[in-house]
């Protein structure tokens, strides 16, 4: 995964943004744009929200990675929520 500059911009280092990416509680296809949110933790475990890019290629470039913030909290209870 190709990391862009604007992603770095809240100081989420780069192996931090591979690490939420590859241990995500949470991956939302934005449909239509291409975008995937990720919300995963950094290595010390702190939860990060991360979007990206899909590539015609399959790979993906990440173009945000930040805290998480509480507007995403409703989409990790949905975690481990069944059906009955």
């Amino acid at each position: 995964m190709d990391i862009y500059d604007s992603a770095r911009k809240q100081g989420i280092s780069d192996e931090d943004i591979r690490h939420g990416v590859e241990h995500a509680l949470v991956a939302a296809d934005e449909r239509d744009t291409g975008k995937v949110l990720y919300l995963g933790s950094d290595r010390a475990g702190n939860l990060l929200e991360i979007v990206t890019v899909l590539r015609d290629d399959g790979t993906e470039i990440a173009i945000h990675a930040m805290k998480m913030r509480r507007i995403y909290e409703p989409l990790l209870g949905e975690i481990g929520e069944s059906d009955g």
